[in-house]
């Protein structure tokens, strides 16, 4: 099957979060088992696009209102991300380098809506799909199925991803003009508590929803921003898929980022170079278990609570262990971390900002991954971590709570806890202090996390199945 891909990110041409890795992996997973995946996204001004080959496709004029506006859409020449590439450019909204943030976010994602359309509108062979990803392109399915100018696509089946569901595009009626004509008796196709709501548009007219995990669709029933009554009427179009990873690129026994590889059958001495290699940049003892944080310094990510997780730890169980995090965000959480660096006595460090070599070399070198996420639609670091020999400490939430499986369990292999506060967050690094001296248990442990199956291979043919759906 045909399957078009409509998103605002894909690694590495543009990302903000793991809506980018999805979609740059996704699509070429699919490809593997026989489909025909393409993406089309916005034509940032990225290190990717000036150091890529590209052809020109289409030039089209379109209208969002009363502006009209010329697009262009060019196409990576030679396919290197395995699958077709598409970029779609407007002069004066999407001609940045950033992929959001800006005051007229609004605008730009409808006019690139638009433009997508407008282009698709003129294939010869429409799409066996149109796959559409958060709210930035989640007015697709409504503008497909129910504006006149988009008669023709009305038939072509859509799916809606929702990588998060705290973001929704939502804007005012002032500005509906922005859209093509379209029957009045739809509004609440659009609407959701008084306002144009991209995410839940796309939840009402997509023909199948999904999320990246199955506890996660649950828990917009009674956590979503205010849709928890729409997830719940629509759930019988909804499923839940796991993300997975490419282990062509996390894959410790090749990984371009690592001067120490090793694999299943190496990672006793392969970890223990990795380790050695980041303490001795941070100054640390190597003897002494290593605990790692990588991602946003956000709320959503319990980012709020490590500094006091650190205090706590090092006073009620002793300083027993290292401590080094990666990642920026709130101004606030970084400086509490950042002064906490004072109080360090060669066991705990902080890199305030972003490091790609520096997150591979932590999943490799660390012993443990604290996760204490408020929200975690999938969850990816738990599943790097695990590639690397890792082991997670994870809040039971969304994908983390379909992904690890706790030690209590017979069948488990990481470490789970039920709040974000500190109370909990102190009992798990305790639980794996006394798992790192059980020194035969930990070391099999880390080979049982190696051996899971976590690829997009496996969640590649269960999209798969559900285009397969449509015929």
């Amino acid at each position: 099957m045909d399957i078009l891909h409509v998103s605002a990110e894909c690694y590495p041409i543009a990302k903000a979060g793991g809506l980018g890795d999805v979609v740059g992996s996704l699509p070429r997973f699919l490809n593997q088992i026989g489909h025909v995946s393409k993406v089309v996204m916005p034509m940032y001004r990225t290190k990717y696009l000036y150091s890529h080959e590209w052809q020109v496709v289409h030039k089209g004029y379109t209208n969002m209102g009363n502006w009209g506006f010329d697009y262009t859409i060019i196409k990576e020449k030679s396919d290197t991300q395995g699958f077709e590439l598409y970029l779609l450019d407007i002069n004066g909204l999407l001609d940045r380098e950033k992929v959001y943030g800006y005051d007229d976010d609004t605008e730009r994602f409808c006019a690139f809506q638009l433009a997508v359309l407008h282009w698709l509108n003129q294939w010869e062979k429409l799409p066996g799909a149109v796959h559409v990803h958060d709210h930035h392109t989640a007015l697709i399915p409504f503008l497909m199925m129910h504006t006149y100018v988009f008669k023709r696509l009305q038939h072509v089946p859509t799916v809606l991803t929702i990588h998060n569901a705290q973001y929704q595009g939502i804007f005012g009626w002032d500005k509906v003009g922005y859209l093509p004509q379209w029957d009045s008796w739809k509004r609440g196709l659009l609407e959701w508590q008084g306002n144009i709501n991209p995410l839940a548009s796309g939840i009402k007219c997509a023909w199948k929803v999904t999320t990246v995990s199955q506890t996660y669709l649950t828990e917009l029933t009674n956590m979503s921003n205010g849709l928890e009554s729409l997830f719940e009427f629509e759930k019988g179009k909804c499923s839940g898929i796991i993300n997975g990873i490419d282990v062509e690129v996390w894959n410790p026994d090749n990984d371009k980022y690592l001067t120490e590889h090793f694999s299943i059958t190496s990672f006793d001495s392969g970890k223990a170079k990795n380790k050695k290699i980041l303490c001795d940049i941070f100054g640390m003892d190597e003897e002494k278990p290593l605990f790692i944080f990588i991602g946003r310094l956000v709320h959503e990510k319990g980012a709020d609570l490590l500094p006091q997780v650190i205090l706590d730890s090092f006073n009620h169980i002793g300083r027993k262990m290292n401590f080094l995090f990666l990642g920026s965000g709130d101004h606030d959480t970084e400086s509490k971390l950042t002064m906490l660096k004072s109080f360090s006595k060669g066991d705990y460090d902080v890199y305030i900002g972003y490091n790609e070599t520096l997150s591979h070399q932590m999943y490799a070198g660390a012993d443990f991954l604290i996760m204490p996420s408020r929200v975690e639609p999938c969850g990816l670091n738990q599943l790097y971590a695990m590639r690397y020999g890792t082991i997670p400490l994870v809040r039971k939430t969304g994908g983390l709570k379909d992904t690890v499986i706790d030690l209590a369990d017979k069948h488990g292999y990481g470490i789970t806890f039920d709040n974000a506060s500190v109370g909990d967050i102190t009992n798990a690094i305790y639980r794996a202090l006394e798992l790192h001296q059980e020194k035969k248990v930990f070391r099999s442990l880390r080979k049982k996390i190696m051996e899971l199956d976590f690829t997009w291979h496996r969640s590649a043919e269960e999209y798969s199945t559900l285009y397969q759906s449509f015929q």
